[in-house]
């Protein structure tokens, strides 16, 4: 229990120097906004400055739709090496084949928005929900586990791993 502590008061120690240099605009406790970027129509997700885990996975998301979308000049396959781990990395290849889907967005294509929360933090990883929305009022929910020490992304599934 510590250790959560700790490892807490650090990445709000972190958050807050990010804060104090300008690149958050807002208090550790507030929410922001994520600008938006170049992925088609895809809106800034929102999240917590104290969350880290979902931080890191809106930037996973937005360059990873950027090169799915040929926007980046760098290939899907390059932005998920840089942000997952190799096993999980392995087998999201394998559920593209079997699904003849992207493995990522768990569809054809890239969603119109999105939105982020972290929802649960325990034994140094969270587990981060990840909504898309597609056209005519579809939603889809993809879960991601981070790990804290490095903020690697190490699960995605269509449930919550824990």
């Amino acid at each position: 229990m510590k250790r959560m502590n700790s490892m807490r008061t650090a990445l709000t120690g972190a958050a807050a120097l990010l804060a104090v240099g300008g690149l958050l605009l807002a208090p550790a406790q507030a929410a922001f906004a994520l600008p938006a970027g170049p992925v088609g129509a895809a809106a800034p997700a929102e999240v917590r400055a104290g969350d880290p885990a979902a931080y890191r996975v809106v930037v996973f998301v937005e360059e990873y739709g950027q090169a799915v979308l040929g926007e980046s000049g760098e290939s899907p396959r390059a932005v998920r090496a840089r942000y997952l781990a190799p096993h999980l990395d392995f087998r999201l290849d394998a559920w593209a084949a079997e699904h003849d889907a992207d493995p990522v967005f768990r569809a054809q294509n890239v969603p119109t928005e999105w939105s982020v929360q972290q929802v649960k933090e325990e034994y140094g990883f969270a587990s981060v929900r990840f909504t898309e929305f597609w056209g005519g009022g579809v939603s889809q929910e993809v879960w991601y586990t981070v790990r804290l020490s490095d903020l690697k992304i190490v699960e995605l599934n269509d449930q919550p791993a824990f």
